[in-house]
C-alpha cells in the first residue's frame, strides 16, 4: 500500500481536478445564500399568516357561542323523542 500511495503523490494532478475546490466552495457559498433567502421568505410567510390570523379574529363581528349538542341524551335537544313525535 505504501508503493500505491508513493506512486499517487509522484504522479501529477489530473487536469480534471484542477479546478474542483472552487466549484465546490463557489456551490457552498451558493448553498448558503439560498437557505438564507428560503429562512427569510419562511419568516416574512410566518408573519403575513399570523397578521392576517389576528385580522380575522378581530373582524368578526358575532361572539363566539358553542354550538347545541346533537345528542339525544342532552337536555332540551331536537333529537330528543317527545320533539321527534310532537305532531304540533
Amino acid at each position: 500500500m505504501d508503493i500505491y500511495l508513493r506512486q499517487l503523490r509522484q504522479t501529477p494532478p489530473d487536469r480534471l481536478l484542477a479546478g474542483m475546490d472552487e466549484k465546490v466552495m463557489g456551490a457552498l457559498v451558493l448553498r448558503r445564500q439560498e437557505v438564507s433567502m428560503a429562512q427569510r421568505f419562511m419568516v416574512l410567510t410566518a408573519f403575513i399568516s399570523l397578521g392576517a390570523g389576528a385580522l380575522a379574529g378581530v373582524s368578526t363581528g358575532e361572539p363566539a357561542a358553542a354550538a347545541r349538542s346533537l345528542s339525544p341524551f342532552a337536555p332540551a335537544t331536537a333529537l330528543a323523542p317527545s320533539a321527534l313525535l310532537d305532531t304540533r
